[in-house]
């Protein structure tokens, strides 16, 4: 189960606006470089303020973020704006913001560095066996439990449950741990279905 399978609801409420953004000459390009401009900007906002409040900036953002990554995808597919380059920026864009928003909770001492660097580099993992399970013949994999939309909830609702100043016991590095074993089981479910899918000769679902 992943909150990707959420999509479609989502973006029948937000064709209208794509539709409108259309007319406007609004790109799939644009909003994608938009929203890896914004991700950048508010993770460094946060880590230069090192504040806990100014986490509350994450639960904002990752709920903008999911609308803009819905419109680039839709103007992409149902505008005629899809690309070769655009696919590179989406995917590029999208682990850029993922690192640029997971990093400032290293400025917490309870996380550290390491628990948070692992759980980047997992985080990207994910997203390059999706890409992988594409270029061997299938369709890019959007599996979870910890998909890019299910990250945005967990990482949204820690920004908040931070920037209220809630406690952070000694335990909660605990936090970073259990997401990397969900990003590991990710990985392994979107390699396993990539590969069931070649062998099978038929594209992924």
């Amino acid at each position: 189960m992943t909150l990707y399978d959420l999509k479609p609801a989502f973006q029948a409420r937000l064709r209208p606006l794509v539709g409108r953004l259309a007319a406007r000459g609004v790109t799939a390009n644009q909003v994608t470089l938009a929203a890896a401009s914004i991700s950048l900007i508010v993770g460094t906002l946060i880590w230069v303020a090192g504040a806990r409040i100014a986490f509350l900036l994450l639960p904002v953002w990752f709920a903008l973020r999911m609308a803009f990554n819905a419109v680039d995808g839709m103007l992409a597919r149902e505008h005629g704006q899809k690309s070769r380059l655009g696919a590179f920026l989406n995917e590029i864009g999208d682990v850029v913001s993922d690192a640029a928003l997971i990093a400032p909770f290293a400025i917490l001492p309870v996380f550290g560095g390491f628990a948070v660097g692992l759980t980047v580099v997992l985080a990207l993992l994910t997203e390059f066996a999706g890409v992988l399970a594409e270029a061997l013949g299938g369709a890019r994999r959007y599996d979870g439990p910890m998909g890019k939309s299910d990250r945005a909830l967990v990482f949204g609702a820690a920004g908040a449950w931070i920037g209220l100043g809630l406690p952070l016991p000694g335990w909660t590095v605990l936090f970073f741990y259990l997401l990397a074993a969900l990003l590991v089981w990710t990985v392994v479910n979107r390699v396993r279905a990539g590969l069931a899918a070649a062998f099978a000769g038929r594209p992924a679902a």
